[in-house]
């Protein structure tokens, strides 16, 4: 059977499946494999050498002005990330993007952020996979070695605490933590700063 290009895209949009042995996920090895080639590209460059941000940009396919990603750094598909403005993304971030990661203006993350955008089938786990796309919302913020699991959204001024595992939608404004995260309080809206 023939399929058309960007089929494989289509499926994770709609949350899968998708099948590791039919040839339309021949275009999302591509992708991973150019992916992780640029990533590691950038994390071999020194720090202060400006030429790993040229290998991002190239990864995300965009110009990354406005936007601070800090090496080590890994993401297996660029083409799904989609950064608003001003957005921080601190080292060691591991970004498993093939359902699709929208991080809109102002997010911050500390450093080990792992967000997760897809899952294996529990009776085909060698094989078939679902997605969810995760949305972090304007200014939220991400504290350390935070995971975010597939299908989740994190809502405007909310803060994840450290070492949270998100496995469901974050309200705006709201705190959260522990395992899996749960709402500890709410900030004031009218105290939250640009």
């Amino acid at each position: 059977m023939e399929y058309e290009k960007g089929y494989v895209y289509q499926l994770m949009d709609q949350g899968g499946p998708t099948d590791n042995r039919e040839p339309y996920f021949r275009e999302a090895v591509d992708e991973m494999m150019r992916a992780r080639t640029l990533c590691a590209k950038a994390n071999a460059a020194m720090p202060d050498d400006p030429a790993y941000v040229g290998y991002l940009e190239e990864l995300f396919g965009r110009k990354l002005d406005g936007v601070r990603i800090l090496t080590p750094f890994i993401c297996d598909f660029g083409n799904r990330v989609k950064f608003g403005k001003g957005v921080f993304i601190n080292h060691s971030a591991i970004l498993s993007a093939s359902g699709g990661i929208e991080f809109e203006d102002g997010v911050m993350s500390a450093p080990g952020l792992r967000i997760a955008t897809i899952n294996h089938d529990m009776n085909e786990r060698h094989t078939r996979y679902t997605y969810g796309k995760v949305l972090v919302k304007k200014n939220a913020w991400l504290g350390m070695n935070v995971t975010i699991c597939p299908g989740v959204t994190i809502g405007q001024y909310a803060v994840v605490a450290a070492g949270a595992v998100v496995t469901k939608d974050v309200p705006d404004y709201a705190v959260v933590g522990g395992v899996p995260a749960r709402v500890i309080r709410f900030l004031d809206p009218a105290e939250q700063k640009e």
